[in-house]
């Protein structure tokens, strides 16, 4: 499934949804079956890739080296990964087979979405909700509109599992897209390198704080040290709360004195 977050190989047609329920179903009987698996420029985000590394039982640094390759986007200051396709014809997902895709249940919150967008607003407040507006992608290849399911944009969301995603995205989300200042060139140059561990390099980012000075500088009680030296998604959190504190100087550590 192609998603709004990647860059389109054809032209689209963007519509806003509203309340209206509109028609599609994605399965093996559509004539397009995994045409829109290929061909992608699909941003991950740190919760699409603990999800995927963890389905494929790999390190961090083994996921990076196969499955992805760095972005340049002028939209963001800091550094994004993308989806490495496979080097064939169709430039196909790596994950696609004829039969669908092999990690359905942790596909990324991209895949998830399609055929429909999400705008996001007051990301800038980081504790509060964020506010959605949805549009419908349309795209002329694509043959489960013609098919007779309806659904609304909410029931769509909970078909797919986007609760958690949407969460967790949102909260990365508020740190790329903040324009606070990063300091000197010499500072931001060190902000974006420790962005990018952070972000997407979980093992790296479970030494730096479990295997370096980390603990003797800051207070972190006894509970979020075992979660974070045992589970992906609780060092993720953790790891949003730092890039908070270590990027734009935000209350979200404790400082020892």
């Amino acid at each position: 499934r192609r998603s709004n977050m990647s860059d389109n190989r054809e032209e689209s047609t963007f519509h806003p949804l509203g309340e209206k329920p509109f028609r599609f179903a994605c399965h093996k009987g559509v004539p397009c079956f995994t045409d829109c698996c290929a061909d992608l420029s699909l941003i991950l985000t740190p919760y699409d890739i603990v999800r995927l590394k963890g389905r494929l039982g790999i390190s961090s640094d083994e996921f990076i080296d196969r499955y992805t390759e760095p972005k340049l986007d002028e939209a963001y200051r800091f550094p994004v990964i993308r989806l490495l396709m496979n080097e064939d014809d169709r430039r196909s997902c790596p994950f696609v087979t004829p039969d669908g895709c092999t990690v359905y249940e942790d596909r990324p919150g991209a895949c998830r979405i399609y055929p429909l967008g999400r705008a996001a607003m007051n990301l800038g407040g980081a504790d509060r909700p964020a506010r959605e507006k949805f549009f419908l992608v349309r795209e002329s290849h694509c043959r489960g509109f013609e098919e007779e399911r309806e659904w609304t944009a909410a029931e769509w969301m909970s078909s797919e599992g986007l609760e958690d995603y949407n969460a967790m995205n949102d909260r990365w989300l508020r740190i790329l897209t903040s324009t606070r200042s990063l300091g000197s060139n010499a500072d931001a140059e060190r902000k974006v390198a420790m962005f990018y561990m952070a972000s997407y390099n979980l093992d790296r980012f479970r030494d730096f704080v479990l295997k370096s000075p980390f603990l003797d500088r800051f207070d972190v009680d006894a509970g979020t040290r075992e979660r974070i030296a045992s589970d992906d998604t609780a060092l993720m959190l953790f790891a949003f709360d730092w890039l908070r504190f270590a990027l734009f100087g935000e209350d979200t550590m404790k400082v020892r004195n």
